[in-house]
């Protein structure tokens, strides 16, 4: 069995969580975010973000490693939102599919933003997220969004607890 280990994310780190911002998201969104968006996901230019966020240290940021690979990462912070329903934000999630079940998730999730009062924003249509999320205590607000991808809209919803 690997070891599963959650710590902080460091500026060393940005590389790795690229890799795994750009895998997660084709796997979690296939047949959700159109196939030329997630095809052209760049990991060199989201390791470049990485790195900026991970210098000006504004998030919180955590990855969740197995036997010392890097299999997910999670972030949090004060909250984004104008008008912020909680004091802190969930702001993304993500782990490789291969990680799915593993313990991972919750790891990081604790990490983040234990059990204190928060919020987020999850694709409306995402049942294993939202799922994941109702377990830890959230249930949808009623506030709903929605982010353009190229000519697509992808709704949004937003949970709370």
């Amino acid at each position: 069995m690997a070891e599963l280990t959650v710590r902080r994310a460091t500026v060393a780190d940005a590389a790795a969580i690229a890799r795994v911002h750009v895998a997660a998201w084709r796997e979690a969104y296939a047949g959700r975010m159109p196939d030329e968006f997630l095809a052209g996901l760049d990991e060199d230019t989201r390791a470049q973000g990485w790195t900026t966020i991970l210098e000006r240290g504004e998030t919180d940021a955590f990855v969740a490693e197995s036997d010392g690979d890097v299999v997910g990462w999670a972030t949090a912070g004060a909250g984004r939102d104008e008008h912020a329903p909680r004091p802190r934000e969930l702001e993304g999630i993500y782990l490789l599919a291969s990680a799915y079940g593993s313990g991972a998730g919750q790891r990081l999730l604790d990490a983040a933003i234990a059990d204190s009062p928060a919020y987020l924003w999850v694709m409306d249509g995402n049942p294993r997220a939202e799922a994941f999320y109702r377990r830890n205590g959230f249930t949808r607000d009623g506030e709903t969004s929605a982010h353009t991808i190229g000519t697509t809209l992808i709704p949004i919803v937003r949970m709370t607890r």
